[in-house]
């Protein structure tokens, strides 16, 4: 019988992290790194991946960064090759890449123009071939090394929008002449994400292979606030997440603490979605 210590202990194991310089995928590498896992950082900015790792390194983790473009599969399999070929194995994918638009301060300006009716096409696929295809590949790639070693743990980084849909009064602004809308591709391809974790949940049943997601509430990030009250509202806790308040969650899914669970989805949204 092995102790709650030795349950969430990562020691000897290798995780990757796609998304790995954002606001969550950042907490989620020094996470992992935390509980003594080597951590690829992987991002399509190359270099603050790296930087972001040689922080990990200076403060005594083992760590390496990594540039991956999550929708081109030569990239997505040389990402997986680099944490084996580093780290000698490959025991944790974190997805946690994704196109999600921002209403921080610096940013809400910016999203007048998702309203549904007038969503271009062309930015619809291309979110499509980021949230959607982009994890599809980086959990294909995984998969095929956790065949190899015969474990594995996978996580998909859902959202509430993923089974609600968004309560769009929150983005919009009296007196503005074009209103904010969250698009309507974040949460399709977040509900997406969900078919996708069961599915591959019940394919690799009796493989050792766990699959399963995590689907965060809204995290404060300098949020106006406006904002930041309409939100906090909306939740049973009445307020937004701090960013290290996912931290025990992806820590539970990626180790043995969570070794029943598969096909599952934790919610930590501070009661968003339990009214």
């Amino acid at each position: 019988m092995t102790t709650i210590q030795q349950k969430f202990d990562l020691t000897g194991k290798t995780a990757v992290v796609t998304g790995g310089i954002g606001l969550l995928g950042s907490q989620f590498c020094k996470t992992l790194a935390e509980a003594g896992a080597s951590v690829l950082v992987a991002d399509i900015d190359g270099e603050r991946a790296r930087a972001r790792a040689e922080e990990l390194v200076k403060a005594g983790y083992r760590a390496a960064g990594f540039g991956v473009d999550i929708t081109q599969p030569d990239s997505v399999r040389a990402m997986a090759e680099q944490a084996v070929k580093l780290f000698h194995r490959l025991d944790i994918l974190v997805n946690s890449a994704a196109m999600d638009p921002k209403f921080d301060q610096e940013h809400i300006g910016s999203q007048g123009a998702n309203a549904f009716e007038t969503y271009p096409l062309e930015a619809w696929n291309q979110a499509l071939t980021v949230n959607l295809t982009g994890t599809f590949l980086c959990c294909q790639a995984a998969a095929r090394e956790m065949l190899r070693q015969g474990s594995g743990s996978i996580i998909n980084i859902c959202s509430t929008y993923g089974l609600v849909g968004p309560d769009q009064r929150i983005y919009r602004r009296p007196g503005q002449e074009q209103q904010s809308y969250k698009p309507v591709f974040y949460s399709v391809t977040k509900a997406g994400i969900l078919g996708l974790t069961r599915y591959l949940a019940t394919y690799y049943a009796g493989k050792n292979i766990r699959v399963n997601s995590l689907t965060p509430g809204g995290v404060y990030n300098d949020h106006d606030e406006v904002f930041n009250q309409e939100y906090s509202a909306r939740t049973v806790l009445g307020r937004m997440a701090n960013k290290d308040e996912m931290n025990g969650a992806i820590l539970f899914l990626a180790s043995e603490a969570s070794s029943y669970s598969t096909g599952a989805n934790l919610v930590v949204d501070g009661g968003w979605t339990a009214w």
